[in-house]
Formats: structure tokens, sequence, C-alpha cells
């Protein structure tokens, strides 16, 4: 007799703003007042996390200091200190381990945990979220939202749902639904570019992409295709991996309009170093990669070795990188690190 297949209860935690919300922690005076952490505007610095706050302005993540300064010109711009996260990160990190050792964290402010096999709270997923948030919330002061839901990909679109301080739950039976009614751009994966191509094709959501075929879809996406096949219908098999030995972090964007000189694609790299910085946290690393995909799809990647991510040589590897292109505009940048196994100097944005 074959036995079913276990449903598996998987809950994605997302700090609220976490590198701001530990500055409005440390610094009360700091609350209720628009507030980013990032680099001044007079150095081409570029935000990190902002406050809600500051959100209204139109101030977001990895954009460049002048110009949220230009949104809000009574944003408070502060230094991150991420030692200080790092050590939150350990918390919070703790709070999960009460509950499963399945944890499989992708940042600093958030991870996966599966929780199939935990017996606190009856069982109950649900249940055991809103302890896990309560106990962040009293043991340091932050809050955090979260996504319910039978797999990894569901889990992380729905902690999205309440923000801030909220929780979501999609249950298997609402999975097809969920997914199907989501705009393309919310799947991981689907960037401006790629929603643009499917837009041609008359896709908007979930729905849109199960009227064609896994292969007409891989004609149009590459390999991508099938995997958007799945996501659509609200299928992720993937498993919360909690000892996976990660070699890489990076961070790349797929930017809407093709970018036609070396100084705008330097621009857009430089705007991706917070991100990068908040998913490495003080990982040491030995390696800075660069990487660019041109119009007509072709991609190269430049290497070198170093332990910090000065602007020169990520100019100077974004320089060989777009010579390569002759001239073709550039419709994605990235840049990642490779991670060493023993310490190196922390991070730093110079």
């Amino acid at each position: 007799m074959v036995e079913p297949i276990r449903q598996r209860k998987i809950i994605h935690v997302d700090m609220d703003c976490f590198f701001a919300a530990v500055e409005m922690r440390d610094f009360p005076e700091l609350r209720d007042k628009p507030i980013a952490v990032g680099g001044p505007a007079n150095s081409r610095g570029v935000i990190s996390t902002c406050n809600y706050e500051a959100r209204q302005y139109g101030v977001r993540s990895a954009m460049p200091s002048s110009e949220a300064l230009r949104r809000c010109p009574g944003l408070i711009l502060v230094p991150g200190r991420m030692s200080v996260y790092k050590a939150v990160s350990q918390q919070i990190r703790a709070i999960f381990a009460r509950y499963t050792e399945l944890i499989e964290p992708l940042s600093l402010d958030e991870a996966y945990l599966d929780v199939t096999d935990c017996h606190q709270c009856r069982g109950s997923a649900t249940l055991i979220a809103q302890r896990i948030r309560a106990e962040i919330q009293a043991e340091t002061g932050l809050t955090a939202s979260a996504g319910i839901a039978p797999n990894k990909f569901i889990a992380k679109i729905a902690s999205d749902e309440n923000k801030p301080n909220g929780q979501c739950v999609v249950l298997p039976e609402q999975c097809a639904a969920f997914a199907a009614a989501l705009p393309l751009r919310k799947i991981p994966g689907v960037g401006p570019r790629t929603a643009e191509r499917l837009a041609e094709h008359g896709l908007q959501n979930g729905a849109d992409v199960l009227k064609h075929s896994p292969e007409r879809l891989h004609e149009w996406l590459g390999k991508f295709g099938p995997v958007l096949y799945q996501r659509a219908q609200g299928i992720d098999p993937r498993e919360v991996q909690p000892h996976r030995e990660r070699k890489s972090v990076g961070v790349e964007t797929t930017v809407a309009e093709d970018l036609r000189s070396e100084q705008a694609c330097l621009d857009k790299l430089m705007s991706l170093l917070p991100e990068l910085a908040r998913r490495l946290g003080e990982k040491p690393f030995k390696g800075l990669n660069v990487k660019l995909k041109f119009s007509d799809f072709q991609q190269t990647t430049v290497a070198c070795q170093g332990n910090e991510l000065a602007p020169s040589q990520l100019a100077a590897l974004l320089h060989t990188g777009y010579l390569r292109g002759e001239g073709k505009g550039v419709r994605l940048v990235g840049i990642s690190v490779t991670l060493a196994s023993h310490s190196s100097p922390q991070l730093s944005l110079l």
C-alpha cells in the first residue's frame, strides 16, 4: 500500500524594516520620523532599508540617497551598524530553534521554518507563527510578519500580504487559487523585462500562464518557463534546507529598459550593494563577481579575489564585462561574492 504524501507546514518569517526598526528601538527619538539606513548622498550612497514613514514618500531600498532626500527632504539618514543587526538576528534565530531544527535563513532578517513535525501549539503552524512573532516582539522589541503555507513559494509571498506585524495563512486547498490570482511581478524570477515579454503574449497573472503549455513557456523564457508553470499552480517541491552550504551570496536586477552606457550600469550596480550587504551579514568572503546580461540575452561574468566591496574594484570588473558587450544594451546587472570558510575582515561598503 502506498502511503499518502505528508503535507508540509512551512512558515516564512520576515522582520519588518529590520535595520530601520533596530535603529528606532535603540534611539527612540527617531520613532515616528522618516528614517533610512544608508550612505550619505554626497558619496553616491544608497538606501539599505527605510521605515514605513519614509515609504509613504516613495523612498525604497536600493534607491540612491540623493533621490531619497529629494522625495523626502526631512529624511533622516542613519549609518548602518551591521554587528548590532547580526546580534539581533542571532536572538531571533534562537527563538526559531525552540520550535524546529529545520531553519533555512535567507538573510539576517528572514528565514523559512519547516514545522511539520512540531508538536507545540497542538501542531498548528498558524499558532506557532503567532507565538514566534510574539516572542520576537517581547524579547527584541521588534515586529515580524509571517506567511504560512504548504510550500516555500506560497509562504514567502504570503508573508508580505499583511505587513507590518501580521501574518497570512494559505491552506493547501487554497494554493492553486492563490497562485492563479497573483500578478506575475510578485512571482520570484519575474523581473520587469520578463513581465513585459509575458504581457506581450497577454499574460498578466498566474491564471494566464496556465493557458499555455510548459513547452511554449520554455520557448519564451528558457528553463524558467516550466518553473513558472509550476509556480502558477501553487506548486513548489523545494525542501527547507537547514544545512545547505552556500558558496556565494548575490543580488541582481533586470531593468525595465536596457542600460545604454557604462556609467548607467555602474550606477545600477552600486544601488545593489545595500541589499547584498543585508543578505551577506558578516559572512567572510574571498571573491567578487560582476554579472551582465546583454540585450541579446548573452551574459558574462567577471571575477577577482577580494574581501571588501571596494567601488573602484567593482567598477574595474564592470568595465571589463561591459566591453565584452561590444556596445549592446544591458538588461541585467548583478553582483555576488564567493564565500570563504575562514574568518576575514568585516564587510565594509567603502
